[in-house]
């Protein structure tokens, strides 16, 4: 099982390092697909599902965080859309309305799920689900850090080497 953490992990890393050339309007799907890959492999883990949990278990946990996306995504789309001819406490108003409706929304979605996922993972697993995903979005974000760190570092040698050497000239010129 390790070696497919770790399989999963390097897969995640590739993912990340190919996905830090700015954000596009979509991803490569083959990026998206490794990191779910890799993120897979991470919750499988945590949770220490058995084979036959997990072939049950993965396509709920999609179908659930599919919908969780579509009600983040319904939020998100609302203040796009937000008319500024209308008053601004208006707009305001209407956004906190369909903020609240839209956590209720996922209270219950969560509430669904958890009834259908505990008949085929324990109670313990299901509260070590959320863990799970906090880490690995933990990880997630310090691997695309540490590749930003890395872009930045390698672009202040860039400029040190291009400035001695400009500097190297000036002074043979002199």
């Amino acid at each position: 099982m390790k070696k497919y953490i770790l399989i999963g992990f390097y897969v995640f890393c590739l993912a990340t390092a190919a996905a830090q050339d700015g954000v596009p309007e979509k991803q490569d799907p083959k990026n998206v697909e490794k990191i779910q890959s890799a993120r897979i492999a991470l919750i499988s883990e945590k949770l220490k599902l058995t084979p036959d949990q997990a072939e049950k278990f993965w396509p709920i946990y999609r179908e659930f965080t599919e919908r969780r996306m579509d009600l983040r995504k319904q939020f998100r789309e609302a203040e796009r859309k937000n008319d500024p001819a209308r008053p601004k406490a208006d707009r305001d108003q209407e956004l906190l309305k369909l903020g609240l409706f839209l956590k209720q929304q996922n209270v219950d979605l969560e509430k669904n799920y958890s009834e259908r996922l505990l008949k085929i993972i324990s109670a313990q697993q299901l509260l070590t689900l959320p863990k799970a995903e906090e880490e690995f979005r933990r990880l997630l974000l310090q691997r695309i850090q540490d590749r930003q760190d890395l872009r930045e570092m390698r672009k202040e040698n860039r400029e040190n080497i291009r400035n001695k050497l400009e500097q190297r000239a000036r002074e043979k010129n002199n």
